[in-house]
């Protein structure tokens, strides 16, 4: 993307923020293709029957964007973050909700990784629900490093990316994410 696009984003999303719908409009367009490769990726790593796709997850996010009365997004990587997040909080409830509803709530709902040492884990599941609590904790115990897995892991940004977005050095970045990742496989193989 180019440098005039990027800043054209930020100001799109500046007004926005100040309350002119009309720059959600002009920047739903140009947006959709990054928000439909965080979710088509994060999707890929979700179980085959999964029925959610991609197109739907951004629809839900938009509605969520929507729905919100005051927003103040600082540039772009603030925009995609947020919305790293509502994705999460979207995927975790329709996994609580299909959990609830599978044979009376006793199955989890599975995660597929592309390539599970990318959290530290070693098998090729990762229930999303203990995932997301695991996360919650780590977010108690360390923000950054929790925000930095969301990032990796759920807007699939790269390592230089997620620093860029957290205004942090690239090597507190790698750092911070060779904790986490410790953290996380601790947490989730217990």
């Amino acid at each position: 993307m180019s440098e005039d696009k990027l800043q054209d984003i930020t100001g799109m999303l500046r007004e926005w923020s100040g309350g002119n719908q009309d720059g959600l409009e002009r920047l739903l367009p140009v947006v959709y293709k990054e928000l439909h490769r965080q979710a088509a990726a994060y999707l890929r790593r979700e179980r085959l029957d999964h029925t959610l796709q991609a197109t739907a997850l951004i629809n839900e996010v938009y509605i969520k964007f929507v729905d919100q009365k005051s927003l103040d997004f600082e540039d772009r990587t603030h925009f995609f973050a947020i919305s790293a997040r509502l994705m999460r909080q979207i995927l975790v409830d329709h996994a609580r909700t299909r959990h609830r509803e599978k044979r009376g709530g006793t199955d989890a709902i599975k995660v597929e990784l592309e390539d599970a040492s990318n959290v530290g884990i070693e098998a090729k599941n990762i229930d999303l629900i203990a995932l997301d609590e695991a996360l919650d904790r780590l977010s108690k115990i360390d923000p950054q490093q929790a925000q930095l897995v969301e990032l990796r892991y759920f807007s699939g940004l790269s390592l230089d990316e997620t620093a860029h977005a957290l205004r942090i050095s690239r090597a507190t970045a790698a750092r911070d994410w060779n904790v986490a990742k410790a953290w996380l496989k601790r947490e989730l193989t217990r």
